[in-house]
C-alpha cells in the first residue's frame, strides 16, 4: 500500500507458502493477506519476500499449529481507493482469513455504508476479478501488536536540531506529501503558521526524500515506516506526534474464535519481547501499542497540538 507508508530487510525474510489467488480450505493453513509494497512492514518482489508483518504472521501461524499461506495484494494511491473497503473485500471473498497491519481506528471498523466493494489487485488475480463486486461483511480486529506513529525526519542543516514538538519546526524548509494526514496537520498547526514554509509533493512519486537529500527540504512530518525505509540518509528527531494508530489483524466478525487464538499468541509474544526482535530484524523502529487501543476520532484539537 503506497499511501500512508532498502536496508536490513533480508533478515526479516520468512519462508511462506504463497497463495495464487485460490482460497485454501485446509484447517491446518492460516491464510493472511499482506500488502506487497510497504517496507519494512511487508514486501514481495518476485521471489523475494519479507518484512515485519510477514514475520509476525508466520510466528502466529506456528503458535496455532498451522502453515502460513500469504495472499499478496496491492492498493492504489488514487482518491477513489479505500483500503478499508479493499481489505473487507479480500476477507469477504475468502482470499484470506486475516489482514495484517490493520489500523485500529473506529471509522475503519464500522459497518461499510456500501453493500459491495471491489477487490484490489492481488497475486493470481484474473481479469474478471477486477470487474467483480464483492458483498461486504462486518469486520472485527485483534489486539494491537505495534503502533504506527508520525515522526519528524530531519536532514541537512537541521539534522542536529532538537525537536520536542511541531513548534520547533519554525524557520525550517518543510516538505510533505499533498493531501496526506501529515499535510493536514502541518497546514493547520498554529493557525496556519507554517503555510508559507511547506512545499507539497505528489504522493506516489517518491519526490520528498530526494529533495531532502539535495538540501531543498530541511524537515518533514511523515509515517515512521517511511523513515525506516530511508534511515541511511536521514536523521530521526525522536519526536512522535500525538496522532498515531495501533495496528492489529482484521478478520470477518464470524472469525471470532480465530481472533481469540491470535490474541493469545499476541499476548504471549508481547510478554516474551518477540515483536521488538522481529522489528529489529526487519530494519524497523518498534513502537509498542498505547491507549486508547482503538482511536475513536481525530479532532481539531489533535491537529493543533503537538
Amino acid at each position: 500500500m503506497k499511501p500512508f507508508w532498502t536496508t536490513a530487510l533480508a533478515g526479516a525474510a520468512v519462508a511462506a507458502t504463497l497463495a495464487i489467488g485460490r482460497p485454501a480450505a485446509a484447517d491446518d493453513t492460516l491464510r493472511v493477506c499482506l500488502n506487497e509494497d510497504i517496507p519494512p512492514y511487508s514486501f514481495h518482489h518476485g521471489a523475494k519476500a519479507g518484512g515485519f508483518d510477514l514475520a509476525v504472521a508466520d510466528a502466529i501461524a506456528k503458535r496455532l499449529g498451522r502453515t502460513l499461506s500469504v495472499q499478496w495484494f496491492e492498493t492504489g494511491i488514487d482518491i477513489d481507493s479505500s483500503f478499508t473497503i479493499q481489505a473487507n473485500a479480500l476477507l469477504s471473498d475468502g482470499r484470506c482469513q486475516l489482514i495484517a497491519g490493520y489500523p485500529l481506528y473506529r471509522v475503519s471498523l464500522e459497518k461499510p455504508q456500501m453493500a459491495t466493494g471491489r477487490l484490489p489487485g492481488f497475486d493470481g488475480a484474473k481479469p474478471e476479478d477486477r470487474r467483480r463486486r464483492i458483498a461486504l461483511g462486518e469486520l472485527a480486529v485483534s489486539k494491537p501488536y505495534f503502533r504506527a506513529p508520525l515522526t519528524v525526519v530531519l536532514s541537512g542543516r537541521a539534522a542536529d536540531k532538537r525537536i520536542a514538538g511541531l513548534g520547533d519546526l519554525a524557520g525550517l524548509k518543510l516538505g510533505v506529501d499533498q493531501a496526506s494526514l501529515p499535510d493536514i496537520i502541518l497546514m493547520r498547526y498554529g493557525d496556519g503558521k507554517y503555510i508559507e514554509q511547506v512545499t507539497h509533493f505528489i504522493p506516489g512519486r517518491s519526490e520528498l526524500f530526494p529533495e531532502m537529500e539535495n538540501g531543498q527540504i530541511d524537515a518533514t512530518l511523515v509515517e515512521l515506516r517511511r523513515f525506516d525505509a530511508w534511515r541511511d540518509s536521514h536523521q530521526a528527531s525522536g519526536y512522535f506526534h500525538r496522532i498515531g494508530f495501533n495496528m492489529g489483524f482484521a478478520a470477518l466478525a464470524t472469525e471470532q474464535p480465530l481472533l481469540e487464538a491470535v490474541n493469545g499468541a499476541i499476548a504471549d509474544m508481547t510478554a516474551k519481547g518477540e515483536f521488538e526482535a522481529m522489528a529489529k530484524a526487519a530494519g524497523m523502529t518498534y513502537v509498542p501499542p498505547s491507549q486508547p487501543v482503538v482511536l475513536e476520532a481525530i479532532s481539531l484539537v489533535d491537529m493543533f497540538k503537538d
